[in-house]
């Protein structure tokens, strides 16, 4: 099935940790909340991603306590928002990005 006609049929929250999305092909993807948080796609977060680590960066205090999504919303038909418990929202999660950061045990293996 193209990537193009891959649509999901359910999103449902597992447990405190995951996010499983099930598709119109009959895959299901999980995903742990951390991994969607470090795989944000916003122009921020990618940039930050390339920068070497700050071994003298001191956290706030909000950023001891675990991220967790506060909401998800469909973006048209093509990505999700998703909204999180420190205020972040500016990364649209496309379908493809979904499927290919998708971390079930059969993509984990590719």
């Amino acid at each position: 099935m193209a990537v193009s006609t891959l649509r999901p049929v359910a999103l449902k929250k597992e447990g405190e940790d995951r996010l499983i999305i099930e598709w119109n092909d009959g895959h299901r993807s999980e995903y742990l909340w951390t991994h969607l948080r470090v795989q944000c796609p916003c122009a921020g977060c990618r940039e930050e991603r390339e920068q070497p680590p700050d071994p003298f960066r001191i956290l706030k205090p909000g950023e001891l306590v675990p991220l967790k999504p506060v909401s998800i919303s469909p973006i048209g038909h093509y990505a999700y928002k998703i909204v999180w418990s420190d205020g972040h929202d500016s990364g649209l999660f496309t379908l493809e990005h979904l499927r290919r950061i998708c971390q079930c045990p059969q993509c984990s293996k590719q």
